[in-house]
């Protein structure tokens, strides 16, 4: 039964690659801007929360058909992509990791934001009229102790990328070895004959990957916390 087929393997690592790629490309930019709707008022600050938490609302297929219609080969941006630096999202696994971050990235912020509005600004107030830059407030205050709202986000991030398959489907197809991640081979499992051996392999996989991620993440906080108290 725990026998894995080369396809099997290949869905596993590659998942395993597309969720790491994209926490790491994303949590820079989720930091930026959980940090953005935290500590600063503007005008359009709704509009940009509303923005960035729309793929939460609406359904995965139709941020794979936005995706597809823009970063295709013939779409508004991937067009450009494609004819002036010959590179292109389309059916490839780079596609993928786009999706996975559009979709992850709302949970990133939500969580970083909240351990951003936990942090009292009076500290970094009072860090500002010690003469610290706001860079070094940021770096030296800020940052460390938000630390553990952001391996909370990465973590979520990544659970949610191994789990993602609508928006990924719909924008690179199931391709094996190139775009076919562990829900998608999950799917073509469940519908192939004799398939479910292989369907309930790929299911523990993606159970115990999950379980392991948020267990590292407790014990991050848990360590972070106890630096914090030092």
């Amino acid at each position: 039964m725990f026998e894995f087929s080369p396809q099997e393997i290949a869905a596993i690592w590659l998942s395993l690659k597309i969720a790491s790629i994209a926490v790491i490309f994303s949590l820079p930019f989720a930091i930026a801007i959980a940090w953005l709707l935290s500590r600063k008022e503007f005008w359009g600050k709704n509009l940009l929360n509303g923005i960035v938490h729309l793929p939460l609302v609406l359904p995965p297929v139709v941020i794979g058909y936005l995706l597809l219609i823009s970063m295709a080969k013939r779409g508004v941006i991937g067009q450009f992509l494609w004819e002036w630096f010959n590179f292109s999202f389309s059916f490839s696994w780079k596609g993928a990791v786009l999706a996975s971050m559009v979709m992850v990235f709302p949970l990133m912020v939500r969580s970083i934001r909240l351990a951003l509005d936990a942090v009292d600004i009076k500290l970094e107030q009072a860090a500002r009229t010690l003469g610290a830059s706001p860079l070094k407030v940021f770096f030296t205050l800020t940052l460390p102790l938000s630390l553990s709202g952001i391996i909370a986000g990465a973590v979520l991030g990544f659970a949610r990328s191994l789990g993602e398959f609508g928006a990924t489907i719909t924008f690179v197809s199931n391709i094996p070895n190139q775009t076919q991640t562990i829900p998608a081979a999950l799917f073509t499992f469940i519908e192939t004959p004799n398939g479910e051996l292989a369907a309930a392999r790929l299911c523990l996989v993606a159970i115990g990957i999950s379980l392991l991620a948020l267990f590292a993440s407790e014990w991050l906080a848990q360590r972070q916390k106890r630096y914090a108290q030092a």
